[in-house]
């Protein structure tokens, strides 16, 4: 547990957040606010550590939190949906079990606003997380991150517009998410290319299998055969070859 706590980073806008609700009186607001943010967090964080996921850092924002991980993009897919809905999960339990012994008339309004927010999917939140996954199932990995950075700027420009003129405060929380989603953008070809390199390295097993003839068109969860100049060969040994020249080059 200490070596989780350690992990724990915050956002510098979240004390501007707790300040200026504190200011204009709303302290219960923010506490239980907090509170069900934690708890989020927390159903993400016992989920990871029951799959194994090695926890890089947790960091806790004005609107959620986010962990980042040092682990495999090869990661199954089943796992994947299941930390992406424990947060959420946890939170719900939480609120279930307490919400007729906290007296606080806002507490149900900011248990349904943080899932609901959440399950935005504009990255990294969780409905990002969900859909992403729901992408992979349907496409190829390569297609998954790009509609998903196309959904998450079309949404945070939707938001930003219609929550601006309700609430400045809401700009700060778009900027964030605008900036994860374009550092999502840039990072793209360098974690496509170390899919396909964790691939090449590692004896990665997969129930299903894809024959295909591009690496464009690699999945997550499936072993592929490639089929190239009138022959098929295995995944192992067309990457192996690709990385082989490119090292080479």
């Amino acid at each position: 547990m200490k070596n989780i706590l350690n992990k724990v980073k915050i956002h510098p806008l979240f004390f501007i957040f707790v300040l200026i609700f504190i200011l204009i009186g709303r302290f219960k607001f923010i506490l239980f606010f907090t509170l069900l943010i934690l708890i989020h967090e927390t159903g993400h964080i016992i989920m990871s550590i029951l799959f194994k996921w090695n926890i890089n850092k947790i960091i806790i924002l004005p609107f959620g939190g986010m962990i980042k991980y040092d682990e495999l993009i090869n990661k199954s897919l089943k796992e994947e949906t299941i930390i992406a809905i424990s947060g959420i999960i946890f939170q719900y339990i939480f609120y279930i079990i307490f919400k007729e012994i906290i007296n606080y008339k806002y507490f149900s309004f900011i248990n349904y606003f943080i899932i609901i927010f959440n399950l935005v999917p504009i990255y990294p939140l969780d409905g990002s997380k969900i859909l992403n996954v729901f992408f992979n199932v349907i496409t190829t990995f390569r297609n998954s991150i790009f509609l998903t950075l196309i959904i998450s700027y079309i949404l945070i420009l939707i938001l930003t517009l219609i929550l601006f003129d309700i609430n400045k405060l809401t700009i700060f929380i778009m900027y964030i998410l605008f900036k994860e989603t374009t550092k999502l953008y840039n990072e793209k070809e360098e974690i496509f290319n170390k899919f396909l390199l964790e691939r090449n390295l590692y004896e990665l097993k997969f129930k299903k299998k894809k024959t295909i003839n591009s690496i464009n068109k690699m999945k997550k969860d499936y072993k592929h055969l490639f089929y190239k100049d009138g022959k098929y060969v295995t995944e192992k040994y067309y990457l192996k070859k690709m990385f082989d020249i490119q090292y080479k080059i």
